[in-house]
């Protein structure tokens, strides 16, 4: 009593405000844990929140224990941690760091207990467990420093050509092929550690709400072009970055602006071969079935899955990594001379639906092109409401035609504008062909009175093309609504989420690869594919390689569509919701890396505390989730869409290092919640005969879509990190060779803060790689501001430069014919989610 008479009315207070903290925290984890329980969860929890609310109830007595048994929660808590999350820091974070904050907490309430030997014990135990939680963290932060680094370094095999002197960046992804691989060497693993700032251009770009900064500057003897989300295209001195002209359309900035690049012209482009064959632009009997070329698979046996159709026959040689599939396009050592205006052209699409021919010397318009130097891309589109269709990627200039494709607003209502893709001539801007896939024998402009079939899949994307081919490989989207398709046309079944080739010189259909059948997912192909020389067996065949944002890598013989490894179709979950359906089976690439869809389960859940971690669990819980073909679900019960509508892999496409034969890929990891509402606007029945052409007055869609990111209640990402990587393939053995995580934790934090921390986590980000024959690789679409170099032998970061605010953009290399210096350059606009938007070309160069 006499110990009990010392303890005045303060320590009284605070014990019962302290406890009293102590035992909401508890009560919150209880209920929650309850809830979790009753939908099948961990019971962790409830156990923990119990004894938590026990310690705090104590605690409001100045009870001495109170501290031992909040020590067997920590006790407890980090065995069950290590148990689930494993020795990983970033698991462990929100499982260990609050709760020992927490115990630290504690220790400051314990001395209001009576003095005597078991409060003693009591504080001992608290600070030990809750120093131990702490230092197994810190014990784990430094393998995220090495994460999914190579243990054996991936080895040049000498198979590829030499390293070039000079190198121009002629189109989006360097070659026609889109292999964004720079055969130059100047920069390499050993000096890329040397790199500077050589110099800083500003576009004047204002920062706009729905722009940003994608784009990927092209570079063709001295001059570098860049173009800015409003389509404003500068010419600016490759060696000082000054500017040397602006050309601005004067376009009305929308709910989303983006230019991912220009095209150029300047007649030597590679000629392209007749591409011959018969015309195969008939669409199937069939809307639900793909087309006879298009079916990546045959359906897997009981037994096992079935061998796909085998490739073409290659010539036999030792197997080799392959090269760049395009032939090189030939640089001259000086900047091409002068010529008459308009010899070299600069060609830009806006966001207002033109397509712009500029002298490439003085940016003046071309006026032998189209009007006045632009040809208006509304013509036959029909009925086109302000941003529901315009131009947001590269234009494709392949011989004397530049090829155009369209986006289209997203879930907005039946019947929107074509997904077309058309050709011009790039001197007159006549029109050179059309594939219109719901109407293959319109191949120009649509009959007069028509329109080019509305509400097809079309193509956002980049094409690809091989000149030897005469085929250009066109990346098409799925049809809108992208969730709801139960009124989709049999073409736009038949070609939805494909790859599609056409001749170049007619735009005639010749094979199609679907990847994903009846897309209510919105997983329609977002990279421009690669061409490449891919290892099989007895040598190398001509390959098309396409990522996917379901995490596939399909790697077709792009000659006939084959596939050249093996895709079986695999049986997906049912249960649409009423009046939709879904496609018994999908294709799956079974001998190529699946990337970034591991199958969720509730320990992959995360928070920054176990408090929002728990919400994420009970969330999960609640969530329709099969994996990753999980139909969308209702407003009672949505569904968790893994990997989201950004990917698994996205616009950004890959890189591939053909002198060690490593496909280099970055991803998302990020999933989303969607539920489809039934519409109030009055139900709209449209027959077969109807579907490709709704009239205007039918356009409302049966049930509307929404999908957001799956957070916690303080923003933080439901699934524990990575949510964005950088992969290495070999193709030879189809296997990872490393995959570390892009980007740290400085600009991420709970409530959209910044926490600083200079920690791996791999974060959000769509752009792509560049890599080059230096053995280095380039990529800056991070949420923290950085330029980044990564060493193609392992994955380890060799070299990073900050900058004035995030990129998303690709960043892109050449050698200045003027100095023979070489170049690395990248735009930086600001992260697609952060607040900091800037207008930033920047290059490096070695001192």
């Amino acid at each position: 009593m006499a110990a009990e008479k010392t303890v005045g009315w303060p320590a009284r207070i605070w014990a019962a405000i302290g406890g009293g903290l102590v035992a909401l925290v508890g009560a919150v984890i209880l209920a929650g844990g309850g809830w979790l329980i009753f939908l099948d969860g961990s019971p962790y929890y409830m156990l923990a929140g119990a004894a938590i609310l026990a310690s705090g109830v104590m605690l409001v007595r100045r009870h001495p224990a109170a501290g031992l048994l909040y020590a067997v929660v920590l006790a407890v808590t980090l065995g069950w941690g290590l148990w689930e999350g494993g020795f990983q820091f970033w698991p462990l974070v929100p499982r260990l760091f609050a709760p020992a904050v927490l115990g630290l907490f504690i220790l400051l309430v314990i001395p209001a207990a009576p003095k005597g030997r078991l409060r003693d014990q009591s504080g001992w135990a608290v600070a030990a467990l809750s120093v131990a939680c702490v230092g197994v963290l810190g014990a784990a932060a430094p393998a995220t420093y090495t994460w999914g680094q190579a243990e054996f370094p991936a080895q040049i095999t000498g198979a590829a050509p030499p390293a070039d002197a000079a190198s121009d960046w002629r189109y989006y992804g360097r070659d026609p092929g889109g292999a964004r691989y720079a055969p130059i060497d100047q920069i390499n693993r050993e000096n890329v550690d040397d790199l500077k700032v050589a110099w800083t251009f500003r576009t004047g770009e204002k920062p706009n709400r729905g722009s940003q900064d994608q784009n990927t500057p092209l570079q063709v003897g001295d001059t570098v072009y860049v173009c800015t989300p409003t389509n404003v295209v500068i010419a600016v001195d490759a060696d000082s970055g000054k500017e040397k002209w602006r050309q601005d359309p004067k376009v009305k900035p929308s709910f989303w602006n983006r230019c991912r690049g220009v095209g150029y012209w300047d007649g030597s482009q590679p000629k392209v071969a007749l591409s011959g064959g018969a015309d195969t632009t008939a669409p199937p009997a069939k809307g639900a079935t793909p087309p006879a070329k298009a079916t990546p698979a045959t359906p897997a046996a009981k037994a096992g899955p079935a061998p796909v159709a085998k490739a073409a026959a290659a010539p036999k040689a030792a197997p080799a990594p392959a090269k760049p599939a395009t032939p090189a396009v030939q640089v001259a050592a000086a900047p091409p001379p002068a010529g008459p205006l308009c010899s070299r052209r600069v060609i830009s699409s806006t966001i207002d639906a033109r397509l712009i021919a500029l002298d490439a010397r003085t940016g003046q318009r071309c006026p032998g092109f189209g009007k006045d130097g632009v040809v208006d891309l509304s013509t036959g589109i029909g009925e086109m409401k302000p941003g529901f269709y315009f131009q947001t990627s590269t234009p494709t200039v392949i011989g004397n035609n530049v090829i155009i494709g369209g986006w289209v607003m997203d879930n907005r209502e039946l019947g929107e504008p074509s997904g077309v893709v058309r050709a011009f001539n790039v001197v007159t801007g006549e029109l050179a062909w059309a594939w219109d896939l719901g109407a293959p024998e319109t191949d120009k402009l649509p009959p007069e009175g028509k329109t080019y079939t509305r509400g097809t899949p079309n193509v956002w994307s980049t094409a690809a093309f091989d000149p030897d081919l005469g085929l250009v490989y066109l990346p098409v989207g799925n049809a809108t609504p992208d969730y709801w398709g139960s009124h989709r046309s049999m073409a736009s079944e038949a070609y939805s989420s494909s790859i599609v080739a056409v001749d170049a010189a007619t735009g005639k259909m010749k094979w199609a690869f679907q990847t994903v059948h009846h897309d209510v997912w919105d997983y329609d192909v977002p990279a421009q594919p690669m061409l490449i020389d891919f290892p099989v067996k007895g040598g190398t065949a001509p390959a098309l390689v396409q990522l996917t944002k379901r995490g596939q890598i399909f790697v077709l013989d792009r000659r006939t569509g084959e596939p050249l490894t093996r895709v079986v179709e695999v049986r997906v979950p049912g249960g649409a919701q009423p009046g939709e359906w879904v496609f018994p089976t999908q294709p799956y690439s079974v001998e190529m890396p699946t990337i970034g869809v591991e199958k969720l389960t509730e320990k992959m859940m995360w928070g920054a505390t176990p408090l929002d971690q728990l919400a994420c669990r009970i969330r999960f819980q609640q969530l329709r989730y099969d994996g990753d073909f999980t139909p969308p679900g209702s407003p009672e019960r949505p569904s968790l869409q893994y990997p989201g509508n950004a990917g698994g892999m996205n616009w950004g496409s890959g890189a591939y290092d053909a002198r060690r034969g490593l496909l280099i890929v970055g991803d998302v990891r990020m999933p989303q919640i969607v539920s489809l509402k039934k519409s109030d606007k009055p139900e709209v029945a449209l027959t077969r005969a109807d579907q490709d052409r709704p009239p205007p007055s039918l356009k409302a869609i049966a049930y509307k879509a929404t999908n957001d990111w799956f957070l916690s209640p303080v923003f933080a990402p439901c699934v524990q990190p990575p949510h964005g990587m950088l992969t290495a393939i070999d193709v030879r053995t189809r296997q990872i060779v490393w995959q570390v995580p892009a980007g740290t934790a400085e600009a991420q934090a709970p409530f959209g803060l910044k926490s600083h921390l200079p920690i791996p986590i791999g974060t959000i980000g769509l752009g792509g790689p560049v890599t080059t024959a230096g053995g280095v690789t380039f990529r800056s679409a991070t949420s923290d501001p950085y330029l980044r170099a990564y060493d193609n032998a392992t994955g380890k970061v060799i070299w990073q430069s900050p900058l004035p605010v995030a990129s998303s953009s690709t960043p892109m290399t050449y050698v200045s014919p003027k100095t023979g210096k070489q170049y690395v350059v990248v735009t930086a606009g600001g992260a697609s989610m952060s607040p900091d938007k800037g207008d930033y070309v920047i290059a490096y160069a070695l001192p």
